[in-house]
């Protein structure tokens, strides 16, 4: 095999067709486009799934289920592929595991929002590993080989809209004279209360 020998299989560079070179080429004229219209013309041209005018498939077609849009995008990882990592000397188990530590080792490629365990596979070493999620096999596999599972998902606190902050304040400003009230409801007799005057000295 020589250099000049290498090529690529049959078929797998196409002939690129020249269009609009003369009527004669077979894609004159129109180059294949077809007569005049809208689709003759050159941009984007919405009317793929145009059907005259009445309600198109796809409007028509139930829709089912609901797509999160914020939902927590996890990393999936197996109790095989530990194991196999730490058979190769990549991943020390004395050590407490985490996302940082799989990342160094070469078990995942980055964190996202966490990592997921998955019980898949076999697992001999003990290790303790802190993960977002594990499955309750995997659980189990870690706990019977003597290690154990952090899970360290914290939902974040909804955030307070407009209206619900002016409540809240409104609820605090309300609360405020009760508690002065009540305070000195329970202050002794011989000691002041707040907002009395000090009674005036004899001439």
């Amino acid at each position: 095999m020589r250099l000049n020998e290498l090529a690529d299989n049959e078929g797998a560079r196409r002939k690129f067709k020249r269009v609009g070179r003369g009527i004669g080429s077979g894609k004159g004229k129109t180059a294949g486009r077809g007569v005049k219209g809208q689709k003759a013309r050159s941009g984007a041209v919405g009317i793929r799934q145009f059907e005259g005018g009445q309600m198109p498939l796809y409007m028509r077609m139930p829709k089912r289920g609901f797509n999160k849009p914020n939902k927590l995008n996890f990393v999936e990882l197996t109790l095989g592929r530990i194991q196999t990592a730490v058979d190769a000397g990549s991943l020390d188990p004395k050590s407490a595991i985490d996302g940082k530590a799989l990342v160094k080792a070469g078990l995942i490629r980055r964190e996202r929002d966490g990592v997921r365990l998955l019980a898949s596979g076999d697992l001999k070493s003990k290790i303790d590993i802190t993960v977002a999620h594990a499955s309750a096999g995997a659980k189990a596999a870690i706990e019977k080989a003597g290690g154990k599972v952090v899970e360290t998902i914290v939902p974040e606190p909804r955030k307070l809209k407009k209206h619900e902050l002016k409540k809240q304040e409104a609820a605090k400003r309300a609360a405020a004279p009760k508690k002065e009230a009540a305070a000195d409801e329970e202050a002794p007799k011989g000691e002041k209360k707040k907002g009395d005057k000090a009674p005036a000295k004899a001439p």
